[in-house]
């Protein structure tokens, strides 16, 4: 068995692994960056469509010339990297000693770390967590997988297309499929508000004339070998389907974009502690769990709407990374806890020291228009003519306006009317 030693380990090479394995290379971290597939990108390396790099480069960017200009920043700073490597345990020996055993080509691996940055992403909810009983035919895919299929392998799924879910994947996956020819018939949305942004609702389904079912779910697929049909149900306020509204739409394909679950698998076997309302640990301003040493970022930490909060979150946990190494550990300080107010139904991260800038995440519960986004205790307010859960509100404090709260137990984040 080789034996290697580090101050951080990095475990995922998607765009939030490879932005903390570039900033811990920089920061003068020895670093290696884990991947359990045969190449390093991601998601973006399936994603040929623009939107990526609007807010981290200021241009529009396809997913692949994003996550390229990462590849040349690694490749000029000598960043390492294991291909093919599945990390099959972590051990805890101390807070600022790490056991990282891995599992690759060239044998098992033992690395020895004093920071771990966990960056495994999310992964897709399957049929079975939606409740859609009937037959399991071919023809029955996620978005992920879709996308793959076209975008890495140019193998089109189907022909006649429904979506169930309207998260981003399934709209954009909508619009790859109209361009290739295939008949998207319908998007089905359990919520009677879209699940993506607006931009994608527009570009992805209005631009091509797809229908958007919303208050509706799909309680029936139909097929023998192939999907033939699927049965859609419209749904009262409660989310209950009512009967006598029952109706077809014949289709050969079934995708489903019901949305992203963080993967934290690895580290709840070593007692992470989850936040039941993102589904991803609960950290402190350095994306610090209540594990020492060990930080998450990306969708591992929370499900984003833009790659670019990824990069920015990967980057402040190899900041988190370097501040444990060079002071033997996160100093005890008084943290403050992020609470919930009004429609807010997740924030992150959800403790802070009030002694630094910091940003925030979060996301409302329902959607509402001309309202006002306010943290009362520092005195910060932002107008908004339309907040949706879809769309995460991000925020940045400074560490001056923190300090108007130095007194307050707690800091709350809140949706109010306007004005």
């Amino acid at each position: 068995m080789l034996e290697l030693n580090y101050d951080s380990v990095v475990i995922g090479a998607g765009p939030a692994g490879i932005a903390a394995a570039i900033r811990a290379k920089e920061l003068g971290l020895k670093t290696v960056l884990v991947e359990n597939r045969d190449l390093l990108g991601g998601i973006p390396l399936q994603c040929v469509h623009p939107g990526f790099g609007l807010h981290y480069f200021r241009e529009d960017l396809t997913g692949t010339e994003f996550i390229y200009r990462f590849f040349d920043k690694m490749e000029k700073l000598g960043v390492e990297y294991l291909l093919k490597s599945h990390v099959h345990s972590i051990e805890l020996v101390s807070h600022n000693e790490k056991i990282v055993n891995v599992i690759t080509p060239q044998g098992v691996m033992r690395l020895n770390t004093k920071t771990l940055i966990y960056t495994a992403g999310a992964r897709e909810r399957h049929i079975f967590e939606i409740n859609v009983v009937g037959d399991r035919p071919a023809g029955i895919y996620t978005a992920g997988e879709a996308q793959t299929l076209m975008d890495i392998y140019g193998i089109i799924p189907g022909k006649e297309i429904v979506i169930i879910g309207s998260g981003d994947v399934g709209l954009i996956m909508a619009r790859r499929f109209a361009l290739e020819g295939a008949k998207v018939k319908a998007v089905i949305e359990l919520m009677h508000y879209p699940g993506g942004l607006t931009r994608n609702i527009v570009q992805c389904l209005q631009d091509y004339d797809i229908p958007l079912y919303l208050g509706h779910v799909v309680t029936r697929v139909v097929g023998k070998r192939r999907v033939e049909k699927v049965v859609v149900t419209k749904v009262d306020e409660k989310l209950k389907p009512i009967k006598g509204t029952e109706f077809e739409i014949p289709c050969d394909t079934v995708v489903l974009a019901a949305g992203l679950i963080p993967n934290l698998d690895m580290l709840e076997k070593i007692g992470l502690i989850i936040d039941p309302y993102t589904r991803g640990p609960i950290v402190n301003e350095f994306l610090e769990t209540n594990i020492p040493g060990v930080f998450v970022a990306g969708n591992a930490l929370v499900v984003n709407d833009l790659v670019d909060y990824v990069v920015e979150q990967g980057e402040l946990a190899a900041e988190g990374a370097y501040y444990f190494v060079e002071n033997d550990g996160i100093p005890t300080v008084d943290w403050k806890p992020i609470v919930r107010g009004r429609n807010i139904r997740f924030i992150v991260p959800h403790y802070v020291s009030g002694k630094r800038d910091v940003v925030l995440y979060a996301r409302v519960q329902q959607p509402e228009k001309n309202v006002i986004v306010t943290i009362p205790e520092v005195g910060w307010k932002m107008k908004q003519f339309n907040v949706r859960p879809a769309e995460m509100i991000r925020v940045k404090l400074t560490k001056r306006l923190l300090e108007r709260a130095s007194s307050a137990e707690k800091i709350s984040i809140e949706v109010i009317p306007g004005e």
